[in-house]
């Protein structure tokens, strides 16, 4: 299969450090092209791919103000290249919609962000033939009129982490600093329990002021260790060293990709109820799903009791990069078996409505 992955500008693929999507866009291209198929990658000049790159520009735009005028040509390159591909899979939210019904190859769209978004109902009543993907059942719960072609969870390659024995003693906090993952639940568990923190985490420039109002007061802590924003391999040594993994979210998570990491070392996790959680964590085996802080603190000791070479086989049954690439595979095949494509307009009777 001839399939092209159309990738974010604002981190290489993968990334250097943090990035999630395009982190997941690597995992797939690279288990894509290990199966066999001619994959074609638009993404930073920087990235690095087995796959045939073709760069838009030579290095990421994280926090460019102008990003804009590169994913408009990202867009030109992509489809003035359509047909030489059997599938367009882009990962890049919703700009490109309106070139679709201009397009006869078929399009699937991975949303890979929350969707409880204002505007993004009439978005998608609008353009109602646009083939999407969920990260998860849960993340399609505002948006049930979309047109949903599969759900694919995320996967690893499982060489990309090994499982380790929980040596450092210490609990992990592993993403990014913003009101809705809330880091200080994290502290107020760690403190609680009696147990250091280590902190892997980068902060937008959106949420600097949240990181040093809220935050930043609380990293001077005993047994608080802040490492900023890391990549894979201090990821790995972060994580497997861990006891657990605090996962204390705030809002509807659409995925979570480092519950994932974390089963991958071995290492369960303690996860608020949200979202994908319960989608991911499998009580009693890879961690515990909790609803306050006071149930985290109790739910501990069990936690860290758990079999991490349970942990692992779970990731390697559930959550493997092959297991994502051949769930991929089956919706590009859906979508090119579809007896239509989106080659009219989108706008129906309460398309131009509000909402």
């Amino acid at each position: 299969m001839r399939i092209a992955q159309v990738a974010p500008l604002f981190e290489s693929v993968p990334p250097r450090r943090y990035g999630g999507t395009e982190r997941v866009v690597s995992y797939l291209t690279e288990e894509l092209v290990r199966q066999g198929h001619r994959v074609t990658l638009f993404a930073t000049g920087d990235s690095q791919t087995s796959a045939e790159l073709v760069p838009t520009l030579a290095r990421p735009l994280r926090g460019d103000p102008h990003w804009l005028v590169h994913a408009l040509i990202q867009l030109e390159q992509v489809f003035q290249r359509a047909e030489d591909f059997d599938v367009l899979h882009f990962h890049t939210d919703h700009l490109h919609y309106p070139l679709l019904r201009h397009c006869d190859i078929p399009v699937v769209t991975t949303a890979h962000g929350r969707l409880d978004l204002p505007g993004l109902p009439r978005l998608h009543r609008v353009f109602s033939g646009a083939a999407v993907v969920s990260i998860s059942e849960a993340q399609r719960a505002p948006l049930p009129q979309a047109r949903w072609v599969g759900t694919v969870h995320h996967g690893l390659p499982p060489s990309l982490y090994w499982p380790g024995s929980g040596a450092g003693g210490y609990l992990a906090f592993v993403g990014r600093i913003s009101p809705e993952k809330r880091l200080d639940r994290a502290l107020e568990i760690a403190r609680r329990a009696g147990l250091p923190l280590h902190i892997g985490a980068k902060v937008d420039p959106a949420d600097r002021a949240y990181f040093e109002r809220e935050i930043e007061p609380l990293l001077d802590r005993p047994g608080v260790k802040y490492l900023g924003e890391i990549g894979d391999r201090e990821k790995g040594d972060l994580l497997a060293d861990a006891l657990a993994v605090l996962f204390p979210i705030d809002w509807p998570e659409p995925f979570g990709l480092v519950m994932l990491e974390a089963m991958a070392c071995g290492t369960p996790v303690l996860a608020f109820r949200g979202g994908s959680v319960e989608e991911i964590i499998r009580p009693g085996v890879t961690g515990a799903i909790v609803d306050t802080v006071d149930e985290a603190v109790a739910a501990l000791p069990d936690v860290v009791r758990l079999d991490r070479r349970r942990c692992r086989e779970e990731f390697e049954r559930r959550f493997s990069a092959r297991r994502m690439a051949r769930d991929y595979v089956r919706v590009y095949e859906r979508v090119m078996d579809a007896p239509w494509r989106v080659a009219e307009s989108g706008w129906s009777a309460g398309a131009a409505s509000n909402g």
